[in-house]
């Protein structure tokens, strides 16, 4: 797993600005995949980001690269908490969540859509996309957006942003070490 394809898909995360980003990842082993992983978490320890393998699929690997942190924090929201219960998550932590979520990967033939609580998105752009089923948002960018349009925009804008000034740095030598804020 290259610090290219984390820059490419995970700046905004490394810089604390967002909770999680996901992506797929091929790979040639699970034991070199698992390996990688391992890897990453043993560089990353100290500045509150992990990387988790949610599904293994055909070759590819679902990561989840976050931040326990402002997982827990998201949850803790009231709209958050509603949508998880509902779907038989125990939010007494995020690592209890995210067992859950890799449960409902493996079981489900439909992909699960509260997992845009676990990146960071607003719940009500959660619950629309939900309830509207993808369908009629007011938006779209790094997710669709059925609430506040506005505020959505300027994180988008922010986002691209922070994956431009990441890619410049880290095309000029930076490593993701030094480009990750430690939280």
């Amino acid at each position: 797993m290259s610090e290219e394809i984390i820059i490419h898909h995970c700046s905004p995360t490394l810089a604390g600005l967002k909770t999680g980003n996901l992506f797929s990842f091929s790979y040639e082993s699970r034991e070199a995949m698992r390996a990688a992983v391992c890897a990453w978490n043993k560089k990353l320890r100290g500045k509150g980001v992990r990387i988790l393998p949610l599904r293994y699929r055909d070759g590819s690997a679902l990561i989840y690269f976050y931040r326990p942190a402002l997982l827990s924090r998201d949850i803790k929201n009231q709209d958050a908490c509603r949508m998880l219960v509902e779907r038989g998550y125990n939010i007494t932590t995020g690592e209890r969540c995210i067992v859950h979520l890799i449960r409902r990967l493996a079981e489900c033939d439909e992909f699960p859509h509260e997992i845009g609580l676990f990146l960071g998105y607003p719940p009500e752009d959660v619950s629309g996309f939900i309830e509207h089923k993808a369908r009629e948002c007011k938006c779209v960018g790094c997710w669709k957006v059925y609430g506040d349009v506005e505020a959505a925009e300027k994180k988008f804008r922010t986002f691209k942003k922070c994956t431009d000034v990441y890619r410049a740095k880290w095309a000029g030598g930076r490593s993701i070490e030094r480009l990750t804020v430690r939280t």
